[in-house]
């Protein structure tokens, strides 16, 4: 009976060998097939992020024209065109943040927090009619415009530029 249990011990070894194969074979082969799809952005989030990054860059466009009243230590106007043009980018920036990638969106917010305080700093400096904590805080928000602005998709920047 040992060599009939033997043999029957060699045979299990091999159909399990072969069965293993088998498994190992079909789970390559479907982690291999089942590439995952780049994340993109629909059309609809496109368009949502182009409205938006109108507004935002709008607000950029007139960084010279802050930079003037700083400059001049324009307290009033300066605080006037925070609180007039300037304002409504904390709300654009929120919105193009909703509709970024989950993957961009952590870093958007920390961006957009930066520049919206950096905004406050700035609106601070002029209450307070302090002309070195106003160039300061003018430096942070020319900065954060163009930090922000960079994470805008690039189909958006392009199809922005051609306007």
């Amino acid at each position: 009976m040992s060599p009939l249990v033997s043999a029957l011990q060699q045979h299990v070894r091999r159909l399990t060998l072969l069965a293993l194969s088998v498994v190992l074979c079909f789970s390559l082969s479907a982690c291999g097939e089942s590439k995952a799809k780049a994340a993109t952005l629909s059309a609809d989030d496109i368009a949502a992020i182009e409205r938006q990054a109108t507004g935002f860059l709008a607000a950029r466009d007139r960084l010279p024209e802050l930079a003037a009243l700083v400059k001049d230590k324009d307290w009033t106007f300066t605080r006037n065109l925070i609180h007039g043009p300037m304002q409504e980018v904390s709300r654009e920036m929120l919105y193009i943040n909703q509709r970024l990638l989950p993957a961009d969106q952590a870093e958007a917010t920390k961006l957009a927090n930066q520049l919206k305080s950096a905004l406050a700093q700035l609106d601070e400096a002029a209450r307070l009619q302090d002309g070195e904590k106003l160039r300061k805080a003018y430096i942070a928000v020319a900065s954060g415009f163009g930090k922000y602005a960079q994470i805008l998709p690039a189909q958006v920047q392009e199809d922005l530029k051609q306007i």
